[in-house]
């Protein structure tokens, strides 16, 4: 696979003033700044191959957007090495800006009083877009996106869903390569954010277009992102599969069966309307009953579902099965939280 990014030991640290307040001469007067250092980003390597999707997360203050501006040019490393697209962002900033699109939730690149085809025509010209490619790619993006409707509404006019889906069309109206999208799908409703990662599936699937996802929204890195980074402090805490960190991290997870209706199939309950399963394998309980339908709480770790499945089936008339996993969103909680990710488990 092709590397779409390539970022190695990356560092960004940023010099404040803090204004000492001092008397001369009976005013208030401004003197000696103390000058702080922080360190926004830490020793962070990212490697990004072409037409992968994947979710950067981490709490505010992480280094996710001091990481985003340096990808993108717009801030110079304090040391590090970096190449997109493979060049060098802050040297070739010009040149990286026809291979890159991005989306920002909470703002937006379109021109506030215009129509939204009138913005996304002067975007055509900045971006040098042949007039051919341009009606191509606007054709494809409003069948995709349904712009139709309001290509010719004024900007401050659109809902929250429709300008997103205008800032998406304005960010892929140039065939990039890669896409950054911050909090895309943040103060939608649940229609409008199954629109837009529906589209983007279909964009990654169809052109190959590689999207570096940064969210507060876990459901969009379980629908979006089969991989995903973990940054804390500026430092990287985990870099792997969504499935892998739940299985690591996610606590217990949740059986349901439904057993038989026959009389020597059913369990006899206790005075809580638990049912009571001889024998029951040490780390699994019975959390919740309906009739026939329980739910067994247990770590994958300690039983594989696989046996549990097999246990039951042994002893009891399962009519059906279904595991529950646990929420991706209290998995990263608890890892903030419990400080999971320790320094010499870091998977880089």
């Amino acid at each position: 696979m092709n590397a779409m990014i390539e970022a190695d030991s990356l560092n960004k640290t940023f010099r404040i003033a803090k204004r000492r307040v001092g008397m001369l001469g009976g005013l208030r007067s401004v003197v000696n700044p103390e000058i702080r250092t922080v360190e926004a980003v830490n020793d962070l390597s990212l490697h990004v191959g072409q037409g992968e999707m994947i979710g950067l997360v981490g709490p505010n203050g992480a280094g996710k957007s001091t990481t985003i501006k340096m990808l993108t040019g717009i801030l110079v490393p304090t040391s590090g090495t970096i190449r997109v697209a493979g060049l060098v962002p802050t040297l070739q900033r010009r040149q990286l800006a026809a291979h890159i699109g991005a989306v920002f939730g909470q703002r937006t690149q379109l021109w506030w009083d215009l129509p939204l085809i009138d913005s996304l025509h002067l975007l055509r010209h900045l971006y040098r877009v042949s007039q051919e490619r341009y009606r191509h790619n606007l054709q494809r993006l409003s069948k995709l996106l349904d712009l139709d409707e309001f290509l010719d509404t004024p900007v401050r006019q659109l809902s929250l869903g429709q300008r997103m889906r205008g800032d998406l069309a304005a960010a892929l109206l140039h065939d990039p390569e890669l896409l950054y999208l911050d909090e895309p799908t943040i103060g939608l409703d649940v229609v409008a954010k199954a629109r837009i990662r529906e589209f983007l599936l279909a964009m990654n699937a169809e052109q190959g277009t590689t999207v570096l996802l940064t969210t507060h929204d876990m459901d969009d890195i379980e629908t979006l992102c089969p991989r995903m980074i973990i940054i804390d402090h500026g430092r990287k805490l985990y870099d792997g599969t969504v499935s892998s960190i739940r299985e690591r991290f996610g606590g217990e997870r949740t059986l349901m069966v439904v057993l038989n209706d026959a009389e020597h199939a059913e369990p006899t309950y206790d005075a809580k309307g638990l049912p009571r399963l001889q024998d029951l394998p040490n780390g699994v309980h019975v959390v919740k009953a309906e009739g026939p339908r329980l739910w067994l709480s247990f770590k994958d770790s300690k039983l594989p579902s696989y046996e549990l499945v097999a246990w039951l089936g042994a002893r009891y008339r399962l009519r059906d099965v279904a595991f529950q996993e646990p929420e991706i969103e209290d998995t990263i909680r608890r890892i903030y939280e419990e400080g999971l990710l320790l320094s010499d488990r870091i998977n880089k």
